[in-house]
């Protein structure tokens, strides 16, 4: 009972600006933060979901932030869109996963990130990995979520509301469909799972 009650708390937790995150951060060795949009049918999906995902783990803190009232922490770490969840481990941001999930994927994310960043010292470095996206396709939200699930952290472009990452984009493949991912300076146009997978070391 004393869990369930904690666990509430920490998940419904409002971060009300970066100096309350830093605070929760430097005393707690693993915090996630929802950065949301409140209104926005992709937020309210994630915090909904976010707020029924179960946890007890020691010292891991739970809590989220509406970026609609707090300004300082998605430019903090130069996020442009929303929702995006973020990992600190012993007050580092060790990823970042966006996005509306299950509250089992969630889990999922919550177990697998911290297990690759508890295993990363000794691997190799982190891939620069791109996604160009539009807001109606399918496949990108698959592919997004692939790499989610893998705990890959990426940086998504929405090309349909950037034209000038639109042209970079056709520049470099050719091609104007998306999805398209960038991987190392590597082009994969499609969803591509062998190929996605052999260059970021997926099993």
């Amino acid at each position: 009972m004393y869990i369930s009650k904690y666990l509430y708390i920490c998940i419904m937790k409002q971060v009300s600006n970066l100096s309350d995150l830093k605070s929760l951060t430097l005393s707690n060795e693993k915090v996630w933060l929802l950065l949301y949009k409140k209104g926005s049918e992709q937020s309210d999906c994630a915090f909904d979901n976010f707020s029924k995902a179960e946890r007890n783990e020691k010292g891991e803190i739970l809590c989220s932030a509406n970026v609609n009232e707090v300004r300082d922490i998605h430019t903090e770490f130069n996020l442009t869109s929303v929702p995006s969840l973020l990992y600190f481990e012993n007050d580092t941001l060790k990823n970042v996963i966006k996005g509306c999930h299950k509250s089992e994927q969630f889990n999922a994310i919550f177990d697998k990130s911290v297990f690759v960043t508890q295993s990363s010292n000794n691997e190799k470095p982190r891939k620069n990995v791109v996604v160009y996206t539009t807001p109606t396709c399918s496949w990108c939200t698959t592919i997004k979520r692939h790499l989610q699930e893998n705990g890959i952290q990426y940086r998504e472009v929405n090309v349909a509301a950037d034209q000038k990452a639109a042209e970079e984009m056709v520049r470099k493949s050719g091609q104007q469909g998306v999805p398209q991912n960038e991987i190392n300076g590597q082009i994969i146009v499609g969803f591509d799972k062998t190929r996605i997978n052999s260059l970021l070391g997926i099993n």
